[in-house]
């Protein structure tokens, strides 16, 4: 049960529903996020929803019987719309695209790549300074220093800035520089890390687990809302099986399921999703007729000398198909 509180619901007030909870054997947790207060009720009696809906401090009540309740459709029908300022915005009815290299490499591929976004009016590009990788030998990343390369090119263009975070140690020195904090893969599950992100005022893209259901990545999305954060991106980008002919299983099932079943955006990574360059455009299509909010793709000027994920990565010219294609698919499906 969710149970949304007024504003300034007064402490007596506060007080007369915890008796109430308390009374038909109920445990309460108190939520407080950038947008509203909340008490997430979890108990088994049965019991007449108004009574606790009558109570004076009480804005709205719901049932919600999914573990993962507070990021459920089941009590928020209109869907969530993230605005990152500038125009520009994340969710239903407001297609997005971000782009850019697997790795921060150096000062040119930003300027380089920040040049091809502006000229293709795209305002989010993506791009890893912290980078977890299969090999301790491979490269890694830039770092601090090359998120503030990356930050002082893109701000001076009006381009937003997405990059991964892999630890709760790097959350602070980051978040100057960032407009969306990214979870990978392999942190989905990382509760510490999703603790720590619900506790700051920035949009969360939670990428799915390489093996994980749709199930667990609702309820790691559970964890950064329950701590207070309610901008959150879920991020289909493939599943691990048993097959060796791609990189993963793009699960496009997933996309109108997770449209159904919550109110967050959701975000599709066909770059990783089957992980071959010539693939990645019809899989960015089928994503998106599927249902999606938008797409993340791995963009460079010479994928074949990128520092990494080369083979999934488009050139400038690819990208510029990939754009104008996408937002015709998407004015397509609104049209139906």
């Amino acid at each position: 049960m969710i149970i949304q509180l007024d504003k300034n619901i007064s402490t007596t007030a506060l007080a007369e529903l915890k008796h109430n909870l308390e009374a038909i054997q109920y445990k309460y947790n108190p939520v407080t996020t950038q947008f509203q207060d909340y008490l997430v009720a979890i108990g088994k009696t049965d019991f007449d929803i108004r009574k606790i809906g009558q109570l004076e401090g009480v804005k709205d009540i719901h049932r919600v019987s999914d573990g993962y309740k507070l990021v459920s459709k089941k009590w928020k029908v209109q869907d969530t719309v993230i605005d990152l300022g500038d125009a520009v915005k994340i969710g239903t009815g407001h297609f997005s695209i971000m782009a850019g290299p697997c790795s921060i490499e150096n000062e040119a591929q930003i300027e380089d790549t920040v040049a091809h976004l502006v000229k293709n009016n795209i305002k989010i590009m993506r791009g890893g300074v912290y980078k977890p990788r299969s090999s301790p030998y491979s490269f890694r990343g830039l770092g601090i220093d090359g998120l503030k390369l990356f930050y002082k090119h893109c701000r001076a263009n009006g381009i937003k800035i997405i990059t991964e975070v892999m630890q709760v140690s790097q959350i602070e020195p980051m978040l100057d520089y960032v407009d969306i904090l990214q979870v990978g893969a392999r942190n989905s599950l990382n509760f510490n890390l999703l603790d720590a992100l619900g506790q700051v005022d920035k949009p969360v893209l939670l990428k799915r687990g390489i093996s994980g259901t749709i199930e667990e990545l609702l309820s790691a999305a559970e964890y950064i809302f329950s701590n207070g954060n309610e901008r959150i991106m879920l991020c289909e980008r493939g599943i691990r099986s048993f097959e060796k002919s791609y990189r993963n299983t793009l699960d496009l099932n997933a996309i109108p399921i997770l449209k159904a079943k919550s109110h967050l955006p959701v975000i599709v990574d066909p770059s990783h999703g089957i992980g071959i360059r010539k693939h990645v455009e019809a899989m960015s299509l089928a994503g998106i007729m599927a249902g999606a909010d938008g797409l993340i793709v791995e963009v460079h000027s010479q994928p074949e000398k990128a520092f990494s994920d080369g083979q999934q990565t488009l050139n400038f010219m690819e990208a510029e198909r990939l754009y104008q294609r996408s937002l015709q698919t998407f004015d397509l499906r609104e049209q139906l």
